[in-house]
């Protein structure tokens, strides 16, 4: 069996099960965060398709992402995850999935759903299956143990890591991926930071205007916006991909559950990262 270690455990995130559930626990109870720990509504309405949502390190973006997480448990509990990341290292094909194996993160294992997976490879022939591509790859990585912390290991989940972003691209695998999960009780996931290393002033202007366009489910609106305001967000394909399969899996629209950025954790403002969680849901 394929093993995907975790790559940023004792880094970005706690490196033991205890140490991350207090960790964990912390973003959802952080001034920041929702306040509270969240309980799962075993037969919640599931009306939430997917979610924008952050992939810093937990000190900074996990209060934030933490919001997402919160909601998703009073939804219900989803079977399968398909989680679209940005390609931070460089390595591997364009646009790349994995389709074995598990994850490994200090909680236990995460199995990769195998058949939608393939299903997915079947309907979008310009994505390859390339492990190598998610070795080093946090974004996707960071989803995972919110996601365990919830359901433990009673989900399963699909990778696909966008080092090509172009609007054409992001649209035919949210496409692809929105045939696949159509019947399904699915989730998808859009990994991404918003403005990297502005003012956070500068920093809220620019991210406003991106997520005003997610909330409308207007992806072509959202990428011209991210290209003519050169908005340094690097989650785009893996956003316009999401808005893409959430809209022809149902959602009518976008909730912004929390925006902050790491200058309103660190306290500097001169040089922030912005960090949403956005709901798309019928």
């Amino acid at each position: 069996m394929k093993v995907r270690h975790s790559f940023v455990a004792g880094s970005w995130y706690a490196g033991t099960a205890d140490a991350l559930r207090k960790q964990i626990e912390w973003c959802f109870t952080h001034e920041l965060g929702p306040g509270e720990t969240p309980e799962v509504v075993e037969k919640g309405p599931r009306n939430i398709i997917g979610f924008v949502c952050p992939h810093a390190g937990y000190m900074y973006s996990g209060p934030v992402a933490a919001h997402a997480y919160h909601k998703l448990a009073a939804d219900g509990r989803p079977d399968v995850v398909v989680i679209f990341s940005p390609n931070h290292t460089g390595f591997g094909s364009a646009l790349a999935l994995m389709n074995e194996g598990v994850w490994r993160t200090p909680f236990g294992d995460v199995e990769i759903d195998t058949v939608v997976a393939n299903q997915i490879l079947d309907e979008a022939s310009i994505i390859d299956v390339d492990d190598g591509a998610h070795a080093r790859e946090h974004s996707i990585e960071l989803q995972l143990p919110f996601l365990q912390y919830l359901y433990g290991t009673a989900f399963k989940f699909v990778p696909i890591c966008f080092l090509m972003q172009d609007l054409e691209s992001s649209r035919d695998v949210g496409l692809a991926v929105s045939k696949v999960l159509s019947g399904k009780d699915a989730l998808v996931i859009a990994s991404t930071d918003m403005t990297h290393y502005e003012s956070q002033r500068s920093a809220e202007r620019k991210d406003k205007m991106a997520i005003d366009a997610v909330t409308k489910l207007d992806e072509e609106c959202y990428y011209s916006l991210v290209e003519s305001h050169n908005i340094s967000t690097c989650g785009y394909g893996p956003t316009v991909a999401a808005i893409t399969a959430a809209k022809k899996l149902g959602a009518a629209e976008g909730q912004l559950l929390c925006y902050r950025t790491s200058g309103d954790v660190t306290g500097d403002l001169s040089a922030v990262v912005g960090y949403a969680s956005i709901a798309l849901v019928k």
